[in-house]
């Protein structure tokens, strides 16, 4: 009986694989087809060649790389001040003892809570006083906002299961608090880092919404947003350099989750573990 259960679990688990598989396979082969198998064959079908010039337009024609860089800025900026501040932030609240700690920590948590929808209006009025519409910088900002309650929550998660001795024993040692930060807690969060590294990489190179509402400059356009206009980059609809520019975007998430998944479930299950 156990034996016949282990075979439908299997059987389960790698049907939902391929249904979960099977769209990333038929973009790929889709990216490749030329303009005349979309009309002479059903769309289902696959590719008879592999027409490389769907890449090189939608890299070009439909300037993928402008889209590419600014995206890359703009999540990479974002990236390294959302660690930065949640890592410090994480330790101060959950490893130092001062007067409204726990406050400016229900602060960050209160964070998670507030609607994305509700804070665009207010916010595209400040950037629109401040001049900060049509700007990576104002881009950076909004991300390193919204990204940073989610990073210092598992970071504090994480923080709290680090063993307060080890600690002890480094101010023993000598160390300062600075060196206790970078030279001891550092090394420990490498996975909790590589979880919110990951996690955040994610939120903001798929983010539409942000990048919609405050950049409308063509030269500025993220990955997301250049993919919503692409069409019309072409007059007609060139469906090879459409999958292309869509698989383009698409891999760099998931060559980044294939080679980190398992520092991220890390990352993610360790916080819970007391230590």
């Amino acid at each position: 009986m156990k034996t016949v259960k282990s075979i439908l679990i299997k059987i389960t688990i790698l049907i939902l694989c391929l249904i979960e598989a099977y769209p990333i396979f038929w973009m790929l082969t889709a990216s490749f087809k030329q303009q005349h198998e979309w009309v002479s064959k059903p769309a289902y079908a696959l590719n008879s060649s592999f027409h490389f010039q769907n890449y090189i337009d939608a890299w070009t024609r439909g300037h993928m790389s402008t889209y590419f860089f600014n995206s890359l800025v703009a999540t990479l900026g974002a990236l390294f001040f959302i660690v930065y501040f949640s890592v410090t932030v994480g330790f101060a609240l959950t490893k130092m003892r001062w007067k409204m700690r726990k406050k400016v920590a229900l602060f960050f948590d209160m964070g998670i809570m507030v609607p994305i929808a509700t804070a665009l209006i207010p916010l595209f009025q400040i950037y629109n006083r401040a001049n900060l519409l049509n700007s990576r910088v104002g881009l950076i900002l909004v991300y390193i906002a919204f990204g940073l309650s989610l990073s210092f929550f598992l970071v504090s998660s994480y923080m709290r299961s680090l063993p307060r001795e080890i600690l002890e024993a480094a101010v023993i040692d000598g160390c300062d608090i600075y060196r206790l930060m970078w030279h001891i807690v550092m090394p420990l969060m490498k996975n909790a880092v590589m979880t919110i590294l990951v996690l955040q990489f994610f939120f903001k190179w798929n983010d539409l919404l942000f990048s919609m509402t405050f950049i409308s400059s063509s030269n500025l356009k993220t990955v997301q947003t250049g993919l919503l206009y692409f069409e019309t980059e072409f007059g007609a609809k060139n469906w090879g350099a459409i999958f292309a520019s869509v698989s383009m975007s698409v891999m760099p998430l998931l060559f980044i989750y294939i080679l980190l998944n398992r520092r991220v479930i890390e990352g993610l299950t360790s916080g819970a573990v007391k230590g």
